[in-house]
């Protein structure tokens, strides 16, 4: 019987090493960082095409849903199937709840696990692995692919191969752990140990067996919050009782080094997982100084850097294997030997109590953007997009008034019991406590300044009575 492969792409995690680009609310996974057209999310999608598989289904954190759904949508797929974890529970569990629903809709497919955060830059390479990996799983056993070394990496796992067990594939000997220098290097040269790459293929049928096997409290944890959850426009939404009540666990501990039918194919594809600004330059193409530029950057006399300049210009004299990158309200600089150390600075500034951790000064909405241009003393500047057929919530303040200044497109807006438009070079007011909302009826997006004033301005002085994003 041959079974349908259905990719499962794992978007989960927050990429702090990659701060402050990555952050908190808007992930590695979801930037464009080797790509300029896609971000990693959208790369990993398109490097199935020419693959028999089914629509790709998503695994993300409930915080990420809209921006996982709008970049799908970019792709064409406006419907697509995305499992909402309400916190994260490492990769057992996720994974537990893609081949659940797998199993619950009677289709026992083969499961092709990705991470939205990986780049492959030899794709024929990377879906030749995969056919040779589908009888491998249809058969039974759990497929890791195992990376082709082509260095001592001393930050990653590795897999040690056994007996060749046909048509491309090794029996697994043993996982190892992240290994010291002298280690790694001994791993390089026998040639017998491949770097985990967190991509796996099986039954989802077999992979449950396995997983209540080992780990039953996972197992019923999962199969409880699947049991308890509902459909929200295209996400599905486990019970967030249950499944907060699940354990933490990798499916590597979990299930991939206990069970007897584990197997690996080798994959020699240009891999990276970039896990650091340092491994991102050492994909990326670089001038002929070993420089890698992205933005507005002037260079004179500097090697072997990655600059990175998101809102102005950067400027580089005479330095060398530096990590510099410009956004509009941080700036990092780091030694490529240090960059590991970057998520100390994201541990500081939660210990802090401060948000550069968390979002950027862009901000990202199911109906559009704000930009907070402004700020100081009981009053805020933003710039807002909404964009076309958008609506914001129907809500209310109770500490700040907003006003309104239409800069192009016409705005629909609510303002108590009147409904009235406002086009560009016009404005309109909404007092304290006064019941409104914010709506695009046009066809080009809708652009505005908003000044708020009041004594207190964060985002959690919102009151949503009804929301078409299901924020009430």
């Amino acid at each position: 019987m041959n079974r349908q492969i259905t990719p499962i792409i794992i978007a989960g995690g927050n990429g702090s090493r990659l701060w402050p680009l990555s952050r908190q609310l808007n992930p590695k996974q979801f930037l464009q960082l080797a790509d300029p057209d896609f971000s990693m999310l959208q790369a990993t999608v398109k490097r199935l095409e020419g693959l028999e598989t089914a629509e790709p289904r998503l695994i993300c954190n409930e915080q990420h849903r809209f921006l996982a759904a709008e970049q799908m949508r970019l792709l064409g797929m406006e419907n697509a199937n995305i499992l909402l974890e309400p916190v994260g529970r490492n990769t057992a569990p996720a994974i537990a709840l893609a081949a659940l629903q797998a199993c619950q809709e009677s289709e026992d497919s083969i499961l092709l696990i990705l991470a939205a955060d990986h780049i492959i830059q030899d794709i024929g390479a990377f879906q030749a692995s995969i056919q040779i990996a589908l009888p491998l799983a249809e058969a039974g056993k759990l497929v890791a692919f195992g990376i082709v070394p082509t260095h001592p990496e001393t930050g990653y796992g590795y897999i040690e191969k056994g007996d060749n067990v046909g048509s491309g594939g090794y029996t697994v000997t043993r996982y190892v752990e992240k290994p010291d220098g002298l280690t790694a290097q001994g791993y390089l040269s026998s040639g017998n140990y491949f770097w985990n790459s967190g991509m796996f293929m099986f039954r989802a049928s077999r992979y449950l067996e396995e997983l209540e096997r080992f780990r039953p409290d996972i197992f019923a944890a999962c199969s409880k919050a699947l049991a308890g959850a509902s459909q929200d426009m295209h996400f599905t939404r486990v019970d967030h009782t249950a499944f907060v009540a699940c354990p933490t666990d990798s499916i590597d501990y979990a299930v991939m080094e206990k069970t007897e039918d584990a197997v690996m194919v080798p994959l020699d594809a240009g891999w990276s997982d970039i896990g650091s600004w340092s491994a991102l330059w050492d994909v990326s193409q670089k001038d002929g100084q070993g420089n890698v530029f992205k933005g507005d950057v002037i260079d004179n006399n500097s090697h072997n850097n990655y600059i990175h300049a998101d809102s102005r210009l950067v400027a580089a004299v005479g330095v060398e294997d530096l990590i510099i990158i410009e956004t509009k309200d941080a700036i990092l600089v780091a030694h490529k030997k240090h960059v590991q150390d970057v998520k100390k600075i994201v541990e500081q500034l939660t210990n802090d109590t401060r948000s550069e951790h968390i979002n950027h000064r862009e901000v990202y909405r199911p109906w559009g953007v704000y930009d907070s241009i402004d700020n100081g003393h009981r009053y805020q500047v933003k710039r807002i997009t909404v964009k076309p057929g958008a609506k914001l919530s129907v809500q209310m303040h109770h500490h700040r008034a907003e006003h309104w200044i239409v800069v192009s497109g016409t705005a629909k807006v609510t303002n108590g019991d009147d409904t009235y438009l406002v086009t560009e070079n016009q404005s309109t007011y909404i007092p304290i406590g006064k019941v409104h909302s914010l709506e695009n009826p046009g066809v080009i997006p809708l652009e505005l300044i908003e000044v708020q004033s009041g004594s207190y301005l964060g985002e959690d002085d919102i009151v949503r009575f009804s929301d078409k994003y299901g924020r009430t």
